[in-house]
């Protein structure tokens, strides 16, 4: 497409999205001078296109009321965040009353999607994973997402360079099992055959991905989600905590979620008490320490610190402040009224 033509076309979509649009803002919006913007607006006149002209001092192009839109024309960008977008609210919950509607739409968008685009979308929407919660804040760049999405259909080895947390880069090749969404960041995870262990990849730190030759078999029964947020649990941190919490999971999970902390039930002992709920063992590894006692207050369920030290020394500081407030004595609400001193 040339670029005068690419113009125009977006001189439609500025127009299309209403109101009145002055020739000094088009031209600053189409980077062109003013005569050219005129040009332009001729060109869709030419076609068709119903575009009024407004004089006055608020006088400018519209299009006019009733005109319907020409044919679907989006990038791959656009069609992939339109898509996203679709799948992420139904999945989050968050189109409960129109379901059926964001369906149709979703299918509407995919069929008038060139095949070659509609194939590699479809390879995104059925590699994806979402956990539990919102869907992600915002889509990675297509030239990374849709070549692994890509790779994880066909089960196709791909080769990434990958920039780490602390600046280092890196070239690798990944064998990828799924992609997630999950708190506002996309994930890939899959195996490293160059160490023989699975790895997971955040795809904001992803310069460039390409498929490679060959092809792999994934493991069965694979649950990429699981995989993440196991992987976030576990991941290297400051500091290694470890508790045991009388309760349900559901209480636990509750102020302590998946991707933050490992949950395992612990036996009954003889003669314990279980009106409360069963023990777990719940491991964390996380790079503070001040924000758990005040999550473990919130918890309000019994627990007991293996370790760190320094995790009970905050929370026993945490009570003794909790205890101290507590035995203030409170005015009632009422106020000292100064003193008359006038004669």
């Amino acid at each position: 497409m040339t670029r005068p033509t690419a113009r125009v076309l977006t001189l439609l979509e500025l127009l299309q999205s209403g109101g009145v649009r002055n020739v000094a803002e088009l031209a600053d919006r189409l980077d062109v001078d003013e005569r050219t913007v005129r040009r332009y607006v001729q060109h869709l006149i030419d076609l068709d296109v119903p575009v009024e002209s407004v004089r006055g001092r608020y006088g400018g192009y519209r299009l006019a009321s009733g005109y319907r839109m020409p044919p679907l024309m989006l990038s791959d960008d656009e069609a992939l965040a339109v898509l996203l977008g679709l799948v992420a609210g139904q999945r989050a919950g968050l189109m409960t009353s129109t379901g059926s509607a964001s369906e149709t739409a979703a299918a509407k968008v995919r069929r008038v999607l060139p095949a070659r685009l509609g194939r590699r979308l479809g390879a995104v929407l059925d590699s994806l994973s979402f956990t539990a919660g919102p869907g992600a804040s915002s889509t990675p760049e297509s030239t990374v997402l849709l070549p692994i999405a890509d790779a994880v259909r066909h089960h196709r080895p791909v080769s990434i360079r990958y920039a780490a947390a602390d600046g280092r880069r890196s070239e690798r090749t990944l064998h990828p099992y799924g992609l997630v969404a999950h708190a506002g960041k996309w994930y890939v995870t899959g195996s490293d055959p160059a160490i023989g262990e699975d790895r997971t990849f955040r795809l904001d730190r992803i310069a460039e991905a390409r498929i490679l030759p060959g092809s792999f078999v994934p493991p069965a029964g694979i649950d990429p989600a699981q995989r993440v947020l196991s992987g976030l649990a576990t991941a290297p941190y400051r500091h290694e905590v470890t508790l045991r919490i009388q309760g349900t999971a559901e209480q636990i999970r509750a102020r302590l979620p998946a991707g933050l902390a490992t949950l395992e039930e612990l036996p009954s002992a003889n003669g314990a008490d279980a009106s409360a709920g069963p023990w777990f063992r719940v491991e964390l590894r996380v790079e503070r320490l001040d924000w758990l006692p005040g999550e473990l207050a919130a918890l309000d369920r019994p627990f007991v610190i293996d370790r760190p030290d320094e995790l009970r020394a905050r929370v026993a500081a945490l009570a003794d402040r909790l205890a101290d407030s507590a035995r203030r004595p409170g005015d009632g609400g009422s106020q000292v009224q100064p003193t008359d001193t006038l004669d």
